[in-house]
């Protein structure tokens, strides 16, 4: 018996049980992933929409600043420096609080984005290494009888672990 090349029952059971694992993960635990990701998704676009309205709020400021500009150009001079100057400083700051605003949104849209992928990516590993333990606990009782066979094989799956962990 060699553990490279699995006598035939042994690789159909393999094969059976990865088959059954695969198709519990299509039915149950792909839905519920690709069900957040469409989640996040309808969040993402609901935020762009707000920034968007923001933008349009923006722009109906600076029309709104530009009649009042048009209206100050009948008064006299000074009163026509004073308009633009505080129409200017409005603009200015609401600018600056709609960016503000928008920026700190997308930051946090991309940070739970980003959080919630890894979440989803370091639960997948998880179940794949639950399975691939489980499955290997089946081969090794069945493989390894003997102690100093088994310790050897131990470390030798500690080594490659290792040394895939460093790259």
């Amino acid at each position: 018996m060699s553990l490279l090349l699995p006598d035939s029952g042994l690789l159909f059971w393999m094969v059976v049980a990865f088959g059954i694992v695969f198709v519990i993960l299509a039915k149950y635990g792909f839905p519920i992933i690709i069900k957040m990701v469409e989640d996040r998704k309808t969040y993402i676009d609901q935020s762009l929409e707000v920034a968007r309205e923001a933008n349009a709020q923006l722009s109906k400021f600076k029309e709104e600043g530009d009649a009042l500009v048009a209206a100050a150009n009948k008064e006299q001079g000074r009163i026509l420096k004073e308009a633009m100057e505080e129409r200017d400083k409005i603009i200015h700051e609401a600018r600056k609080q709609a960016e503000k605003a928008a920026q700190k949104e997308l930051e946090l849209v991309k940070e739970q984005i980003q959080i919630e992928k890894e979440e989803a990516i370091r639960d997948i590993r998880k179940q794949v290494a639950i399975l691939s333990v489980d499955i290997a606990e089946k081969v090794l009782r069945k493989n390894l009888d003997d102690k100093e066979e088994q310790m050897g094989m131990i470390d030798r799956m500690l080594d490659e672990v290792l040394t895939r962990n460093k790259n």
